[in-house]
């Protein structure tokens, strides 16, 4: 198959804020915007545009048959929304966009699915909608069953069904039934261990069999993996399109000046926040020493998270992530211990004691998520980057021995 799959020319998708948050205005309210527009003449008042988002923003690109694509950039770059776009989810703003094939999507749970029907009419829905045959969805689904694991359940209505299983049966007939083009965004985070090797090793079944691809993942591994081209957005618009290791390079420079900036200006923080309180500053420190965000191997450090106001019940949760976005480990304060302290005179603070950071030389970055008052009020990614430098682990050179991954852990070896 060849040919062009996807073609998009100045794709826009506008969204109106703040509507529906309100019940009924008042007739002083109606008579005041009967008058704006009036007098106005049909102009765009500056409360208008105030209250509107452009997700995507001209954006022109082409994606040709067999193609495997990452899409990236930070949370609100419009990923999602152009995924959305191209499944006729939504329709566009502004623009066009045309996609030749059928096309499977796996968006958000759920998505494609009836909560009414079961497990098994939902099969063979999603066959229908994409064109197939009863006998070609019944050849293929055996192994849709078996991928998914959810042959005890494949009776009972979708709505009854836990995320990882409305997950795994997405994912499965996505996968085996062969869409001649595959929209994945982000399900691959969703589900166990075991489960997500097994898809990881479909999509690179997937990615091999010639069909179009777009992929959209924060663990830049998987991308690089699995793609050969990336497209990065920022605000809704291709600010890069090249080789999937030249665009990672660009995301990844994109990330340290954000990081480096204020955090306070950031825009891109989490869409679950309340923001009651945010995040200020955020670095890591070694034990006695001068600089922030350089530590050595193997020495004490306390991350520390600066935030604007002091809320109860304040909670932290803080993932350490290699240069690749993977993640090699993370804290949750909910998770307690009787080592812990509550510091009335600490403010809005919060910091995590590493009695040793066992991490090999490289450069990592640090994710977090604040919450209060039982709710997230604040998250970002790389809101900080750190380099670490070799030190030594239990009385051994760390990243002497040129030893693989990012982490070392003390060990003792017993020789003949």
């Amino acid at each position: 198959m060849g040919g062009v799959a996807i073609q998009t020319n100045e794709l826009g998708k506008r969204y109106l804020l703040g509507l529906n948050q309100r019940g009924y205005g008042t007739l002083r309210e109606s008579l005041v915007k009967a008058g704006r527009r009036h007098f106005g003449g049909g102009a765009k008042t500056a409360e208008s545009e105030a209250s509107s988002l452009w997700a995507l923003r001209d954006l022109s690109m082409t994606v040709n048959s067999g193609e495997v694509v990452g899409l990236i950039g930070h949370n609100g770059a419009g990923k999602s929304t152009l995924l959305k776009v191209l499944s006729r989810v939504t329709e566009p703003s502004a623009g066009w966009a045309e996609v030749t094939g059928r096309v499977g999507s796996l968006l958000e749970v759920g998505t494609g699915f009836h909560p009414e029907l079961t497990g098994r009419e939902n099969v063979f829905l999603n066959g229908a909608i994409l064109g197939m045959r009863r006998a070609e969805i019944r050849a293929r689904f055996d192994e849709i069953v078996e991928f998914a694991e959810i042959e005890r359940f494949l009776d009972t209505p979708v709505k009854r069904y836990s995320s990882g299983m409305a997950v795994r049966l997405a994912f499965a007939v996505a996968a085996y039934l062969e869409p001649e083009i595959l929209l994945v965004d982000e399900v691959l985070a969703v589900g166990d261990a075991a489960f997500q090797r097994k898809s990881l090793g479909k999509m690179g079944e997937v990615a091999q069999e010639g069909r179009t691809v777009i992929f959209v993942s924060h663990n830049l591994a998987i991308i690089q993996a699995l793609c050969q081209r990336g497209i990065l957005l920022e605000r809704g618009e291709v600010v890069v399109d090249a080789p999937i290791g030249e665009a990672i390079g660009s995301y990844l420079r994109t990330l340290e000046r954000a990081a480096s900036d204020d955090l306070l200006q950031r825009t891109d923080r989490d869409s679950r926040a309340y923001d009651d309180t945010l995040v200020r500053r955020l670095e890591i420190h070694e034990e006695g020493g001068d600089s922030a965000n350089v530590i050595l191997s193997g020495r004490p450090a306390t991350i520390i998270v600066d935030l604007t106001e002091e809320l109860p019940r304040m909670e932290c949760q803080l993932t350490i992530a290699n240069s690749l976005g993977q993640a090699v480990t993370g804290f949750d304060s909910r998770v307690s211990s009787p080592e812990d302290v509550h510091d009335g005179e600490l403010g809005p603070r919060i910091e995590c004691e590493l009695a040793s950071l066992p991490l090999l030389p490289g450069r990592y970055r640090i994710d977090v998520i604040v919450r209060a008052k039982g709710q997230i009020q604040d998250g970002l990614q790389a809101a900080a980057f750190f380099d670490v430098e070799p030190g030594v682990i239990a009385g051994r050179p760390a990243g002497a021995d040129g030893a693989d991954g990012d982490v070392i852990l003390p060990h003792r070896w017993r020789l003949p």
